[in-house]
């Protein structure tokens, strides 16, 4: 077995690489040609542990992950696992790869994946609500689907934020980065807001003016009670975008406008129809709300795992 930590990853991964990935997932997605079982959620005090299990024709594998939003308050990342990828024809366990790196990595691709199909080609400037590993991955790869020259973040943690800042302005040294006062500076700066956060209320005012013609991503909500995004966002759309159907019941951010009355069943809509039909739906403001599925790191996990191979990156294991 190949292990795969986070510095293997990270040294392996080609931004464009991960994005083409996650197009092949969304395109075997549409065509049905996979068996991915609902993942199960247990849960203990503010800890949640996902098992995520999914199989396509040549392979299949289990991510096992554990989220803790109060880690960010002692300096740990919120997120840990462990992704283990199989041979689907034998059963062979063929790599074990760091499950927090490779989250991290193919949500943002899944975020900039959105981006490219909902948001206008024009758009320069990317605010990031939320200054964890998804808001830092989101900011990396927004950068291959659009021409960006600035990016804003906003994020209560004065302290985590300069950090943030400092840390992408190393990554992505020819961009603009500023530090925003308040969400609403934020959104009125930005054509693309990212929200990245754990929060249970809408991080974004509740303001239709201040929405119009923006477009939205939103990363953060896994739980029915969590929800980034306003009422009044729901006023400006005509279509939420998700990358799964589950998203429906699992993000408050669709859950709960489903429950107002805000939003109608038949207004959500798979993102893969748009990728598997190479269309775009880039007008007036845009909502595509991601959870993740397991389809995106079975894929992601071969990408790397094959390139890992050719390249002699890893360390081999006997089990």
């Amino acid at each position: 077995m190949l292990i795969l930590n986070q510095k293997q990853i990270e040294s392996l991964l080609s931004r464009s690489e991960v994005l083409e990935a996650i197009e092949k997932a969304f395109n075997v997605f549409h065509e049905g040609n996979f068996n991915m079982p609902d993942r199960m959620h247990a849960h203990y005090d503010d800890i949640t542990l996902l098992l995520m299990p999914c199989f396509t024709s040549e392979y299949f594998g289990t991510k096992l992950v554990s989220v803790n939003p109060k880690n960010q308050a002692i300096g740990k990342p919120s997120i840990y696992g462990n992704m283990i990828l199989n041979d689907s024809e034998t059963g062979e366990p063929l790599a074990l790869l760091n499950g927090a790196a490779l989250t991290a990595i193919r949500t943002g691709a899944v975020g900039a994946t959105g981006m490219k199909y909902i948001c206008k080609e024009t758009s320069e400037r990317i605010g990031i609500i939320g200054t964890g590993i998804q808001g830092f991955t989101q900011a990396l790869f927004a950068c291959v689907v659009r021409p960006v020259k600035r990016i804003n973040v906003f994020d209560l943690d004065d302290k985590k934020l300069s950090d943030f800042i400092n840390k992408l302005q190393e990554k992505l040294p020819e961009i603009e980065i500023h530090a925003m006062n308040s969400s609403e500076e934020l959104v009125y700066e930005s054509d693309i807001i990212v929200c990245a956060t754990s929060s249970e209320n809408p991080v974004i005012p509740n303001d239709p003016n201040l929405l119009k013609d923006k477009c939205f991503i939103g990363i953060g909500s896994y739980k029915p009670n969590m929800r980034e995004f306003p009422d009044a966002l729901f006023s400006q759309i005509t279509k939420v975008w998700v990358d799964t159907p589950f998203a429906a019941k699992e993000s408050g951010d669709i859950a709960m406008p489903l429950e107002n009355n805000l939003l109608q069943e038949n207004q959500v809509n798979t993102i893969s129809n748009l990728v598997a039909n190479k269309q775009y739906d880039q007008s007036g403001t845009s909502f595509f709300k991601s959870v993740g599925m397991a389809l995106f790191d079975v894929v992601v996990a071969e990408y790397l795992y094959k390139k890992a191979i050719k390249e002699n990156i890893g360390t081999q294991a006997d089990l």
